[in-house]
């Protein structure tokens, strides 16, 4: 599967941005589907993931701020950011979990303060 994300920009900090992650096959199949990202310096870490049963994960810094969203009949997946955080700035990955793991290309969010 290939994955293309889009997205990101600058925002200032509070404001909000909808990542968009397009699969070049259908989703519907895919058990588990998320968002990763990385810091500059910093280790890649896991957003939120999504099943196919919608149940939703996200690391701790992001609940209550984040929403992940799969929209299988599109083939797409969604993370809502809200109340963005300058220490929310990172490339962010989408991924989809199958054989092994698949890797959008990134799309980078800048919250400024």
């Amino acid at each position: 599967v290939q994955l293309q994300a889009s997205g990101g920009g600058l925002v200032q900090a509070g404001g909000s941005l909808r990542l968009s992650c397009a699969a070049s096959r259908r989703i519907v199949s895919i058990n588990t589907i998320g968002w990763y990202r990385q810091a500059p310096e910093k280790q890649r870490e896991l957003v939120a993931r999504i099943t196919t049963h919608n149940t939703s994960n996200y690391v701790d810094s992001v609940k209550g701020r984040f929403t992940i969203s799969r929209d299988n009949a599109n083939n797409m997946m969604y993370l809502q950011m809200a109340s963005l955080k300058p220490e929310d700035t990172a490339v962010y990955y989408c991924y989809a979990l199958m054989d092994k793991l698949y890797w959008g290309q990134g799309t980078l969010v800048t919250v400024s303060s």
